[in-house]
């Protein structure tokens, strides 16, 4: 399985099924492809802000990919023409021989079509059980006790987690979360895209593998990693 970082927060996991997290591409100063170029079974939709549903509308409708997202987000998704899963927070669904649980994630999430900002529901994670693999994208969010939770009922390899801070956890909280989840690697990420997110991720991985039984993988936009 292939795990591809394509800047800020957005993923490409390549296995049977292709599953694209929060394709923010267009206007990422940090993305190195196109949208264009990118293929997909599965869009997931942590929150509708723009730096995160990004271009999942318009590689939804050129691939007819469904979008997974609570249900504020996929009917709004819907209703601009393309396909759609609304799933809640705590729900889990089979997509074929895959499952997706939405989990809760501290943040807000609207979107502004140049008008009023339109409330889009609660934002969200997303625990993605793959052949033997367990992946958990936190979203945006804050540090949440309920990450030990998390971490209890499920065997997690691969943990997303952003360290930017001022919108998200910093590094000191991500390392926390870290300690919660017990995950056996780490990425992180929603850092360096603008001065305002800017992050050592270097210093972060000293940290948790010092302090836990983690491994970091630090990758750059268009770099990847095999799960």
């Amino acid at each position: 399985m292939q795990i591809k970082f394509l800047g800020h927060s957005g993923f490409l996991i390549t296995g049977q099924t292709k599953i694209l997290i929060d394709p923010f591409i267009t206007g990422n100063p940090a993305a190195v492809q196109s949208p264009d170029e990118i293929a997909a079974d599965l869009i997931l939709v942590t929150h509708g802000h723009s730096d995160h549903m990004g271009d999942a509308l318009q590689i939804s409708k050129r691939t007819g990919a469904t979008i997974v997202s609570v249900f504020e987000v996929a009917n709004y998704c819907s209703r601009h023409g393309a396909s759609v899963h609304p799933m809640q927070i705590g729900g889990s669904h089979k997509f074929g021989d895959l499952k997706i649980k939405l989990t809760p994630a501290w943040h807000s999430s609207s979107i502004s079509d140049g008008g009023p900002a339109e409330y889009l529901g609660n934002p969200c994670g997303f625990i993605i059980f793959t052949g033997d693999k367990t992946i958990y994208h936190s979203g945006d969010t804050g540090l949440f006790g309920d990450m030990g939770l998390i971490g209890k009922l499920n065997n997690i390899d691969l943990a997303m987690l952003p360290i930017g801070d001022n919108y998200t956890m910093g590094p000191e909280d991500a390392l926390e979360a870290v300690r919660l989840l017990n995950p056996k690697l780490v990425i992180p990420m929603h850092y360096n895209t603008w001065p305002l997110i800017a992050q050592n991720p270097e210093s972060f991985k000293a940290d948790v593998e010092s302090q836990t039984r983690a491994k970091v993988v630090i990758l750059n936009p268009g770099e990847n990693y095999d799960l």
